[in-house]
């Protein structure tokens, strides 16, 4: 029969069966936005931006009350018919608050490292506030990602080589240079109380990096003679008490001399030890909230003592 008659009588030719056939499979494998029950969805394994209830945190509340997920969270399917969390922790956090019950995701097959690389950078770009802690971990564990993936695909470079290309990979994704990304990688590997305060601003980050080198018992008696002596460590001195580990010297002893130790531009202060004063606070509060308590304190007190004055001069 002729081809003509054939597309006549409405029966498709070769060419329109392989059309339909790819779009059709193109649609079947598109991305689709649904909406899935939160409970179904777990955080990321050790996630390391937290969640805060913050300034941005209340505007994000607001907006999902006002228009709902405008961008839909990224999860990934595990077994048993669960979600895990990719891209979204903050926003499935402000539809909770909103007491709804299911949240607009994309669902994507991802591998472990491809997760940890999406979660970092999306985390990275999307947040206005992010602490040192979290750049520092958030880095880690994409270097470490980038390094697995890169072991499996590039098989002709060395640990070094290696570690290096994926470090300037990094590098070239972020706004941070290579150097600066080492530092903040650094900060791991300080006990949570001194990381806390990088992140307080209560240690500049070079000192910080250098702390990082001590072992953590060498950590815990600065962070007390911090205390004690109202202080913090200064480059020059975390410097030294790293040189003085390196060559095995480093004591308690040398720890408290060198913290005591007065800078040229360290005033005078009052030195209150937090055993004696920690009993009128929650656990874990800073120093730096223990401080902004007391100073509200004193205000209360000097307004009282101030109406008694008044009222006996009546």
């Amino acid at each position: 029969m002729p081809r003509g008659k054939l597309e006549n009588i409405g029966i498709p030719t070769l060419d329109e069966d392989v059309f339909v056939s790819d779009r059709k499979k193109a649609e079947d494998h598109a991305e689709k936005v649904i909406k899935i029950p939160i409970h179904k969805i777990e955080d990321f394994p050790n996630h390391p931006f937290q969640v805060r209830n913050d300034e941005e945190m209340m505007d994000l509340i607001d907006s999902v009350a006002k228009s709902g997920v405008i961008a839909p969270a990224l999860v990934r399917p595990k077994e048993g018919g669960s979600y895990e969390m990719i891209a979204g922790h903050r926003r499935k956090y402000a539809c909770l608050q909103n007491g709804l019950r299911t949240i607009p995701c994309i669902i994507r097959n991802l591998s472990d490292e491809e997760a940890v690389m999406i979660m970092v950078d999306t985390n990275l770009r999307q947040r206005q506030t992010i602490l040192p802690s979290e750049k520092a971990f958030a880095y880690r564990m994409k270097l470490e990602a980038m390094k697995r993936q890169g072991a499996r695909t590039d098989l002709t470079s060395g640990p070094a080589g290696q570690k290096l290309n994926s470090l300037k990979s990094l590098s070239d994704s972020s706004d941070d240079s290579m150097k600066q990304i080492q530092r903040y990688i650094r900060l791991t590997y300080l006990i949570e109380p001194l990381l806390k305060l990088v992140d307080e601003g209560q240690i500049a980050m070079r000192p910080a990096v250098e702390l990082s080198y001590l072992e953590p018992h060498s950590q815990k008696m600065v962070l007390e003679e911090m205390e004690i002596n109202v202080c913090s460590p200064s480059h020059d001195q975390t410097i030294r008490m790293r040189k003085a580990q390196e060559e095995g010297k480093l004591t308690d002893e040398v720890i408290s001399v060198i913290m005591q130790e007065e800078k040229p531009n360290q005033i005078e202060k009052i030195r209150l030890s937090s055993q004696r004063i920690s009993r009128f606070f929650a656990p874990r509060t800073s120093i730096k909230e223990m401080e902004n308590e007391i100073v509200k304190a004193l205000e209360v007190y000097q307004r009282y003592k101030k109406r008694q004055r008044e009222k006996q001069e009546r």
